[in-house]
């Protein structure tokens, strides 16, 4: 008889998403529903632990709260829900209230300024003591509160839940607090009151975009100004394999160019959103790589398997995510360059896999004609696919034509 010492507890698995705002979010349900369908013995509505900030807090609680990656594309991807209305004011609703707050204290400060120019005006000159008036910009331009009031509708509603302590499964939203700085995870002890919905209001609070979020008396934005990936939290609870997608990576604008999506000097000529988009990618990728190193040092007897967009793809750097078209476009992308990572990838991951019980559906991810609407529907190709698979038919066609006719000429010599 197996003394109970003996016995082995089973593994566990952790998933850790990354932020990249609306279109990350987007990338992400691509990028899980190719991992679902290509992995038996992995249910992504069992998974041990959950770890997700900006998007990817948004993606993680909804399949902690039982939705699956199927109900994720349709409702999210083909708007087939009006329970979840993926609209703009949802996540861009100006902060008026912030706004007029700050106009109001314009006087004040004008007022400030003329008058410690008065009283010493050989120390600065008036236009140095205006600059006062800084403080009169909002500290963001939207109120996600519109998200919040989504999401407290969505989990409290078909059975789900918008109290961490009542899940199945461990949930982690990860924030930073504006003042300490300090990486802080709701779900985790301490911090499990604080509801789901408004945790993810504080994770996705993008500094300058969105006003910091009040929690408690605290003040919290974007977790990614951390970490792009928390994985970690994943393996302090205990996690020994960790699913990990990370939308947001900069864009190689020189591989890109030579990969026909972008032409030169198009990210430059793009302004200055995506030029600062490009920048905050940069170093939130910069460190996300030095965490994944760290990761192999700090748990040397556990996996993490990431999978991110390719560099030199600039289509999804410039997709519009509330256009339907583009939303379809990006989600369609990330499920088809997933499939392609993991085949490329097989003959390593199946040993690691294995020792989790996970095995992988090769003949699935063969199947050349499979997107997201044929594995949900049977569907006919979406129309940009088709194109896009014709394009690369012909190009095969007339390469084959021209090796013929070298072959024939070289025969005659």
């Amino acid at each position: 008889m197996t003394a109970p010492t003996d016995l082995k507890t089973a593994p566990r698995v952790g998933l850790a998403l990354g932020g990249g705002g609306p279109l990350g979010g987007i990338y992400e349900i691509g990028a899980l529903r190719a991992l679902d369908e290509a992995l038996d013995g992995l249910d992504f509505n069992n998974i041990d632990v959950y770890v997700g900030v900006n998007a990817g807090s948004f993606v993680a609680a909804n399949l902690a709260n039982q939705m699956t990656t199927a109900q994720l594309c349709r409702i999210f991807v083909r708007n087939e829900a009006e329970v979840h209305p993926f609209h703009p004011e949802v996540f861009y609703r100006p902060a008026f209230r912030e706004i007029g707050r700050r106009l109001l204290a314009v006087p004040g400060l004008v007022s400030t300024a003329l008058q410690r120019f008065a009283n010493n005006p050989y120390d600065q000159s008036l236009l140095e003591a205006m600059t006062i008036l800084a403080q009169a910009a909002p500290s963001g331009l939207f109120d996600n509160e519109g998200l919040h009031d989504y999401l407290k509708r969505a989990f409290t509603m078909l059975g789900r839940t918008n109290d961490f302590r009542e899940l199945k499964r461990s949930l982690y939203i990860v924030a930073a607090d504006v003042e300490s700085t300090d990486a802080v995870c709701f779900g985790a002890p301490g911090f499990d009151h604080v509801p789901i919905s408004k945790a993810i209001q504080a994770s996705t609070s993008s500094p300058g975009l969105y006003v910091p979020v009040d929690i408690d008396g605290r003040y919290y934005v974007d977790g990614t100004l951390r970490k792009g990936l928390h994985a970690s939290v994943a393996f302090e609870d205990g996690a020994d394999l960790v699913f990990a997608v990370n939308p947001q990576v900069p864009i190689d604008a020189s591989a890109a160019v030579r990969s026909g999506s972008m032409k030169p000097g198009e990210l430059t000529r793009a302004g200055m959103p995506n030029l600062l988009s490009q920048m905050f990618r940069t170093m939130v990728y910069s460190r996300m790589q030095s965490g994944i190193a760290q990761y192999a040092r700090d748990y040397p007897d556990k996996d993490i398997l990431l999978f991110e967009p390719t560099r030199d793809d600039a289509k999804l750097f410039f997709s519009n995510v509330f256009s339907f078209q583009s939303r379809r476009m990006v989600c369609e992308h990330a499920y088809q360059m997933t499939r392609r990572d993991l085949l490329k990838r097989a003959d390593e991951l199946e040993p690691r896999l294995a020792k989790y019980g996970i095995t992988l559906r090769r003949d699935r991810l063969e199947d050349e004609q499979r997107t997201i609407s044929t594995s949900l529907y049977g569907e006919m190709l979406p129309l940009y696919v088709a194109k896009g698979r014709k394009k690369r038919a012909e190009k095969g066609r007339l390469a084959s034509s021209f090796e013929n006719v070298s072959h024939l000429f070289s025969k005659a010599q």
